[in-house]
């Protein structure tokens, strides 16, 4: 068991829930029941209640009475329990769909044990246990099946709360708010002066949906203000699986790690540190001028920076254990980000950008972490091609959206899927910029000489044939011949 909230909140919490005046479909009381299906049933339906009546947890304590309320020593121990030969806790984490970081705590209170188990409110979807969604009506268990209005409501709730508002921890004081965020990021980034005092810095973020003032006086962090500006994201139990991963392997493949590095910082908060590192990873190519030998970054600063972050705020929040991935091989870099994209990987370039999350892309964007809508995939393609580079290749890949930087490669180590995607792409760049591709332009960006012109019109005509690209008019001559991506 991992107490990861201090022994005053948990004794806040209790205080709380003693002061209800019965039990409520976010909150349950027992004595010493520890039926491993009850408290699985209970989750799901705490769960689900939590998320309709928008509470960030739900609740079940043991130790107290359900009539009066008043406190006995519980015998019911999480850590030692079981489910057959399987440990409790795993078998109520296999159980439930999606995945539920339930935690349990042992909490010492008015001189009784008292076991608390703080319970997420459901995310995205209902929450199933051994695949069934269940609810509470007053302070008795049913299937959400057998209730259809109350299923209609909290599908609404549960698509219409943003990821960013919801909370992602509650009942703080103003100390462990500022003791949790890195606020200095937060007014250095929008180049904002510091307020003088507590007070001003808390109106400032609850202003900004960093913060939430609760009906008590005490405060909760959204998960905007955490996924933004946490100084660890391990203190944000919901959070923690979100932080970024940098992997570096020692050849083109996953066979051996050099180093690995995970991010624990907010994404705007660590996001300086986070490129800067990568870039001390990145391999430098060699190049020889006129008269000296310069070495620069194998992979232009723009382009990952850009790509980072499209990661980080495209992903989808909805899906559990994972979060953004970089991956450093010898001959690539791959990111990855949970989520399937919203946009056809081969309309990145001229598709306005759709994001899940408009309301952290909007405060990414106002720190200038990322670019305005649509410039980032036409910066990275252009960047690419400035330095000579195979063209990025945007994949959808078993959940989750993935886009690789090639190393420097000569064009005759090019196979035909890095020629028709630098021509595709080529094509893509040069008509959001109002001017078609040629044959003139094409060979250019390959780098290919004059004389060997003939090559870019094969490379063209492979092209077209994967229905990539068109040109731009069916009568035109091939000495003047221009060509469009296949959409345009």
């Amino acid at each position: 068991m991992n107490n990861v909230k201090p022994q005053d909140e948990l004794a806040g919490i209790i205080r709380e829930l003693r002061a209800l005046p019965i039990e409520t479909e976010w909150a349950e009381f027992k004595e010493n029941n520890a039926d491993p299906q009850m408290i699985g049933e209970r989750i799901s339906a705490i769960s689900n209640m939590a998320a309709l009546r928008g509470k960030i947890c739900g609740y079940m304590l043991w130790g107290i009475t359900n009539t009066d309320h008043s406190l006995t020593d519980t015998t019911f121990n999480p850590d030692t329990a079981k489910k057959g030969n399987e440990d409790l806790q795993l078998w109520l984490t296999r159980m439930l769909l999606p995945r539920l970081f339930f935690q349990f705590y042992t909490v010492p209170f008015e001189n009784k044990r008292l076991i608390l188990l703080e319970i997420p409110c459901a995310n995205s979807s209902p929450t199933q246990f051994q695949g069934v969604e269940y609810i509470r009506v007053g302070s008795c268990l049913q299937k959400l099946k057998d209730n259809p209005a109350i299923e209609r409501e909290l599908w609404r709730a549960l698509d219409t709360t943003p990821f960013e508002k919801g909370l992602a921890l509650s009942r703080l004081d103003a100390d462990r708010v500022l003791n949790l965020l890195d606020y200095p990021a937060y007014f250095s980034l929008l180049s904002l002066p510091l307020p003088e005092n507590k007070t001003g810095i808390l109106n400032t973020l609850v202003a900004d949906g960093v913060l939430v003032l609760e009906s008590s006086g005490k405060y909760a962090i959204t998960n905007l203000g955490g996924i933004l500006f946490a100084k660890d994201l391990v203190s944000f139990e919901t959070l923690s699986r979100k932080t970024v991963r940098v992997i570096q392997y020692k050849n083109g493949n996953r066979l051996e790690t050099l180093r690995e590095y995970p991010g624990r910082k907010g994404y705007a908060a660590g996001f300086s540190g986070l490129v800067e590192f990568l870039g001390n990873l990145l391999p430098e190519n060699e190049i020889l001028g006129k008269a000296l030998r310069k070495t620069v970054p194998m992979y232009p600063s723009i382009a990952i920076r850009e790509l980072v972050a499209n990661a980080l705020i495209h992903q989808d929040f909805s899906m559990h254990g994972c979060g953004p991935m970089i991956e450093v091989f010898s001959d690539r870099v791959e990111i990855t980000n949970p989520g399937e994209p919203l946009v056809k990987t081969e309309r990145f370039l001229d598709s306005p950008p759709r994001s899940r999350n408009e309301i952290l892309a909007a405060l990414m964007r106002r720190m200038g972490i990322c670019e305005e809508r649509g410039s980032g995939i036409d910066k990275i393609v252009f960047q690419t091609e400035f330095h000579q580079l195979p063209a990025p290749l945007f994949e959808k890949a078993s959940g989750s959206t993935q886009a690789i930087l090639f190393a420097h490669k000569p064009f005759r180590k090019m196979d035909k899927d890095d020629r028709t995607r630098a021509c595709y792409l080529h094509a893509c760049l040069r008509y959001v910029s109002r001017n078609p591709m040629t044959n003139s332009s094409l060979r250019e960006r390959l780098g290919i000489e004059e004389k060997n012109s003939a090559m870019v019109s094969r490379i063209i005509r492979e092209t077209i044939e994967a229905d990539l690209l068109r040109p731009y008019d069916a009568e035109q001559s091939r000495k003047y011949a221009k060509y469009l991506p296949f959409w345009a």
